[in-house]
């Protein structure tokens, strides 16, 4: 009678959507393995097919897509890539979102209106997703939105790296554009040595989005090298009103560094016009040329990435990825 053999050997596989397909590549060259092939195609209707090209059962299968613009047509598509996998037997399947689409929608500010965030993670465990893995959630609270592991992943120690390597530590303030985000400058303070911290104090009215009003600074930065920071730049209005405030209150130099690089609307002619010295974002979005600029630092997200996708895949740790610190 010949003998049966099981194995259990686990097998990585890394697919991606069409909407920023560079960042899967980087992370694939991070990690040393190939892009599983796929097929999508949009119908004429806009209706989205994928299909994969390559056996996936047994597999521990991580689905990279950012939710870039167009944003619902990357969501819809990844999640279908999930549904394939399900029915295919992948064993395991992880959604890697870098850039969470409706994460600023966490809570309901007024009657009558959704909490998108959680509808995305309620739609994502619906189509067969076991984790989550993003970067820099707008409010960590999301994370107890999805029923299953998720793997808050913080671009902290890169930005806090270049920042610390170009600046004179003893001038620098880290600035929060409003009071919500103090806790995220005291840890940039941390990681810099105890610099001093400020924050503008803003009022926004939750009726007009990406519109708020800038005040006062609060705290001094008279003479200082001040790093505005925050998880996303979308329309820009915001972070470049709090340079502005910056100058007026004595500051010598004002960079901004943030995770998130959206990019709506008028945000690059605000960048460009703004007095900012340097712009220093991530690429967990993509930023397409007609987008940069000569002041802007784009840093990858890439092997932050493929770390937590090795940790993940090995069952190691991944508390060091999790808390900010390196």
């Amino acid at each position: 009678m010949s003998e049966l053999r099981l194995t259990s050997e686990k097998r990585l596989r890394l697919f991606t959507g069409r909407g920023y397909p560079e960042l899967a590549e980087g992370v694939a060259e991070e990690l040393g393995i190939p892009i599983t092939p796929t097929s999508a195609y949009d119908f004429a209707n806009g209706e989205i097919f994928v299909r994969f090209e390559e056996s996936v059962r047994g597999s521990d299968a991580f689905v990279i897509q950012s939710h870039a613009a167009p944003v619902n047509k990357q969501i819809m598509e990844q999640l279908i890539m999930v549904d394939a996998l399900k029915r295919a037997s992948a064993k395991r399947i992880t959604v890697v979102a870098p850039f969470y689409g409706y994460a600023r929608q966490d809570k309901k500010h007024r009657g009558r209106e959704p909490i998108s965030a959680r509808l995305m993670a309620d739609l994502f465990k619906t189509a067969g997703a076991d984790r989550l893995m993003v970067v820099d959630l707008h409010t960590s609270q999301i994370q107890g939105f999805f029923d299953g592991p998720v793997d808050h992943l913080f671009a902290l120690p890169l930005l806090t790296n270049y920042v610390g390597s170009k600046v004179d530590r003893s001038k620098l303030t880290i600035v929060s554009p409003d009071s919500g985000r103090v806790r995220v400058a005291e840890r940039w303070s941390d990681l810099l040595g105890g610099c001093p911290i400020a924050f503008i104090h803003k009022m926004r009215d939750p009726r007009i989005p990406n519109e708020s009003v800038t005040g006062k600074v609060v705290g001094d930065v008279k003479g200082q090298t001040c790093v505005v920071i925050d998880d996303m730049i979308d329309t820009a209005g915001t972070i470049t009103k709090a340079v502005d405030a910056l100058y007026a209150e004595g500051a010598t130099d004002v960079i901004i560094a943030a995770t998130h690089a959206v990019f709506s609307g008028p945000a690059i002619e605000r960048l460009k016009a703004s007095r900012v010295s340097e712009v220093v974002v991530t690429n967990t979005l993509p930023i397409p040329e007609d987008a940069q600029f000569e002041n802007l630092t784009v840093l990858s997200i890439a092997p932050l990435l493929a770390r937590a996708i090795r940790e993940v895949f090995e069952d190691g740790s991944v508390t060091s990825l999790f808390d900010g610190h390196s």
